[in-house]
């Protein structure tokens, strides 16, 4: 069974040596999302809240381009800078998804400057 690399339409080549996303058979694993603009590289928001959505738009947008919505997710992992971000990244977290929740580990950790958040994604397809 090959391995699929997924390049949502528009979005700039990324400039290391990984793809937004990989599927083999029903299995989708989206690369970790910076709230980058997928077209311009540019950061999107101050907030960790208004990074956090654009991670996760992010996301949305490498699963359409595999085939995958939020609800075939299956696992989460969010990378942040701050312990004192959890509650704002979590509120906006939330807006995207629904019950019942994928699985979800929080790490914290180091990210390029202006950087507040990552995040990465599993999704499991029916077909």
């Amino acid at each position: 069974m090959a391995r699929t690399a997924i390049h949502p339409d528009g979005a700039a080549p990324v400039p290391f040596p990984l793809s937004f996303g990989i599927r083999k058979g029903n299995i989708l694993q989206v690369a970790g999302q910076i709230p980058a603009d997928h077209g311009t590289g540019a950061i999107v928001g101050d907030t960790v809240a208004e990074q956090t959505r654009q991670a996760m738009r992010n996301v949305t947008t490498v699963l359409a381009a595999g085939g995958a919505t939020m609800d075939d997710v299956v696992m989460v992992r969010v990378y942040l800078t701050d312990t004192g971000h959890f509650a704002d990244m979590n509120a906006a977290y939330q807006e995207f998804l629904t019950e019942p929740f994928p699985a979800r580990t929080t790490v914290y950790v180091g990210l390029p400057a202006g950087v507040l958040v990552e995040i990465d994604a599993m999704a499991v397809l029916d077909a």
